[in-house]
């Protein structure tokens, strides 16, 4: 892995083929902490599902975690996606399986088979973000911290250097809001790149990093000052 996690030159994000971003030009390296912010509808959210290929890139150059935007094939969409954690504001864990299950599930579906390794990396993830004690507890019995911290064990399973975090304080109340950020500190400070698009500017006050806005098509980094 190459210090730089991502990197877009002359990039235009496009949604239902129109253009909401134009001329992109960024550089991320790794352990990078950085905010993205905008209005509704001013390309955050298409911005994240074009690194994780959910919207092809048609015009400019990308390369994430070593992987080609422009030239990435379907088949290798998955080998992509493993080597990224993605954090969703409304969790998306499977309501039929317990925390356990929903961990499994994704192990197995990014190639894991030794049921050694699988327990023992479940009960390492769930152990970072402090909810080993809730591992057979079915997704309805948690909170929505709960339910986010399960989410982001599960973006750590395959050690990512790099996390899409699409407001994943989105659905939570101040208080929780602020634990999930602790969290997902911690878990930057123990080298880990993570961007996080926000609609939440308490938390960049409270939490400052490196913020890029979307407006007006263009992406630019903003500095909010704390006092």
């Amino acid at each position: 892995m190459s210090k730089i996690v991502l990197s877009l030159q002359g990039v235009d994000i496009y949604q239902n083929k129109n253009k909401i971003l134009s001329n992109v030009n960024l550089q991320v390296e790794k352990g990078e902490f950085i905010y993205i912010i905008g209005k509704t509808g001013a390309g955050k959210s298409s911005f994240m599902k074009t690194l994780y290929a959910d919207l092809p890139l048609e015009h400019g150059h990308g390369s994430i975690v070593d992987y080609d935007l422009k030239t990435l094939n379907q088949k290798d969409i998955p080998y992509l996606r493993r080597s990224l954690g993605i954090v969703f504001q409304d969790f998306k864990l499977l309501p039929d399986r317990t925390i356990y299950g929903n961990l499994h599930f994704a192990l197995q579906a990014t190639g894991w088979s030794e049921k050694t390794e699988i327990n023992r990396k479940i009960e390492e993830v769930l152990t970072s973000v402090g909810m080993l004690a809730h591992i057979q507890k079915m997704p309805h019995q948690l909170s929505g911290g709960e339910q986010q911290r399960v989410a982001i064990a599960r973006a750590l399973l395959n050690d990512p250097d790099l996390i899409l975090a699409d407001e994943p304080t989105g659905n939570l109340d101040p208080q929780t809001s602020a634990e999930v950020m602790d969290l997902l500190l911690k878990i930057n400070q123990s080298g880990k790149t993570i961007l996080m698009v926000t609609h939440d500017y308490a938390l960049l006050l409270k939490y400052p990093a490196k913020t890029l806005k979307c407006d007006q098509m263009n992406l630019f980094e903003v500095i909010y000052k704390t006092s």
